[in-house]
This record gives C-alpha cells, sequence and structure tokens, in this order.
C-alpha cells in the first residue's frame, strides 16, 4: 500500500486491488497498483479504473478525481497478453461495460474534472491517459514513450488524434512514428504535462490542484469542460468537412450542418470507431502470428 500524508490508501476490496481508492473530503484518489508488473493495464485494471471513474461521477459529494500510481512507475502501458483474448472475441473496451471509460475513446464520458500524477515509467496507454484527463503533474524523473509502432500497431486509446491536436502536428509525429522516449521536459515544452515538480512531490502537487478545482462551483467546472470538448469536437468536424465536400455525392448538403454539435460529436464518435477497429484487426493478426 502506498501512504500518503500519514494516512494509507484503502482499496475497493482488499489490500490485493488493482486499483485503490480514498475519498478525501471533495476528492476520489484512485491509485493504479500493480507495481510487480510495472503496473501494466490488464483486463481487471480498465474495469477497476473505469468503476472508479463511474463512482466520481455518480457520487455528488465528489467534485475532482486524482489518479496517480503505486510503485516506481506510473504504468508499461497496456498488458497485451493478457487483453489479446478479449480483442479476439470482440469484448475489448477500455471503459469496461458499465463504468465510464477514463480514456473517452468509447462508452461512457466522465462529466467532472480529474488530475493525474505520473512518475517512473509512462508509456503508451498511460500518455493516452494524460492526454484524457484535465491535468497532468509529472515528475522531473518520468520517462513517456508511445512505443506501439515498435510492436507494428498504433496507438488506439487517443494518441493519434490528441496528441496533434495538443502538440501541434510535427511534435506529435516525433513521438509516435518513432516509439522513442521523451523526458519531463520535453513532455512540459509540447503540452503534454502541464507541472514538472521533483520526484516524490508530483502526487501532493496533483492534490493541491484539485483541491483548488473542488473549491470552485461545480456546476461551473462542469459546464466549462463540457463546453471545452464541445468546441474541439466542432474544430475537428470543420476541419474534415472540406475533404467531404470534394468527395463526389449525389445530393448536395447544407454546409453548415457539419458544425452543429449533434453532428460534429457524430463525426469525431465515427472517426474513433473506424480507428478502435483497425487497431483490433492488427492486434489479432499480431496475435495470431505469435
Amino acid at each position: 500500500m502506498t501512504r500518503i500524508d500519514g494516512r494509507i490508501i484503502q482499496s475497493l476490496m482488499n489490500d490485493q486491488a488493482k486499483i485503490t481508492t480514498e475519498k478525501r473530503g471533495h476528492l476520489l484518489l484512485m491509485g493504479v497498483n500493480r507495481p510487480a508488473k510495472m503496473n501494466a493495464f490488464d483486463a481487471d485494471m480498465l474495469r477497476g479504473l473505469a468503476a472508479a471513474f463511474g463512482q466520481l461521477d455518480e457520487d455528488p459529494e465528489l467534485r475532482c478525481g486524482v489518479v496517480f500510481a503505486h510503485g516506481d512507475h506510473f504504468t508499461a502501458g497496456l498488458d497485451l497478453a493478457n487483453v489479446a483474448p478479449l480483442i479476439q472475441s470482440g469484448d475489448f473496451n477500455l471503459g469496461g461495460n458499465e463504468g465510464v471509460d477514463p480514456w473517452g475513446i468509447l462508452g461512457r464520458a466522465r462529466k467532472k474534472p480529474s488530475v493525474i500524477a505520473v512518475h517512473g515509467r509512462c508509456f503508451t496507454l498511460g500518455i493516452e491517459l494524460c492526454l484524457s484527463l484535465d491535468v497532468t503533474v509529472a515528475a522531473s524523473n518520468t520517462r513517456f514513450a508511445q512505443i506501439e509502432i515498435k510492436r507494428g500497431i498504433f496507438p488506439f486509446g487517443g494518441a493519434t488524434f490528441r496528441l496533434p491536436q495538443r502538440a501541434g502536428w510535427g511534435n506529435a509525429m516525433r513521438w509516435l512514428l518513432t516509439g522513442d522516449e521523451f523526458g519531463a521536459d520535453e513532455a512540459h515544452r509540447i503540452g503534454l504535462v502541464q507541472e514538472v515538480v521533483e520526484p516524490g512531490k508530483q502526487l501532493e502537487r496533483a492534490i493541491q490542484i484539485a483541491e483548488t478545482i473542488a473549491a470552485q462551483s461545480p456546476l461551473g467546472v462542469q459546464a466549462t469542460i463540457a463546453s471545452a470538448r464541445q468546441s474541439l469536437a466542432e474544430d475537428a468536424a470543420a476541419r474534415a468537412a472540406p475533404r467531404a465536400a470534394e468527395a463526389p455525392r449525389q445530393r448536395r448538403r447544407p454546409r453548415r450542418l457539419y458544425v452543429v454539435p449533434r453532428a460534429a460529436r457524430r463525426q469525431v464518435h465515427r472517426q474513433v470507431i473506424n480507428l478502435c477497429h483497425t487497431s483490433r484487426m492488427q492486434l489479432l493478426s499480431q496475435a495470431r502470428r505469435r
């Protein structure tokens, strides 16, 4: 177990829980707890984190989440050996079946803000979790890498569309297409990380930021997040509109449909579904070759 301010994080079920939770005032602390495997996410952890985010959304007393990791590393990424059978059967889902999808790909989207504290290795799915949440605090010793390209696949937790959006095309392609490691300073430069602190201070600082957020009007905070997400969705749809207009079609539709919020959400949703389906096929092919 991990001690914070002299208190022990209590798990949902028992001391062996792979995702631990602690309610602290208006905060929900969610800990990734599989240090023996460098916190590589298996199916149980994906479901557990989705359930924890569901608890955050459903409890009216909770206003902000804080994600952190037990052990020396945040995460080595996805445990492909564990999740391969789920991918093969078509049951793989980052958000589980009933919880909130922390990666915001498919399933129920979270409503409340969350801060994430990372340290040590933060690979693949860990980077994508940083991109999907609201504020990231990194220890100065954090090492980042989006290494799917080295395995003959590509990121399916959101990095392919969120990192270019966050860091710019060139910065995103520098790391997505090489799989090279980069440090906390580079992560801060490109906007993946918002604050860099000395090792061991990342969780403390993340809690401070979360407490500041939780002290604000809950409705105002949630409305701000919803408005910002809508603007991103509309921007993505607007960028896609010229390409759609150039495609041959039998009946011309008004261009204004592309900037309606509902249409924008559908456009992005279709893009994500296609991305996940393609990735699933690549993973299945790789698993068969093994």
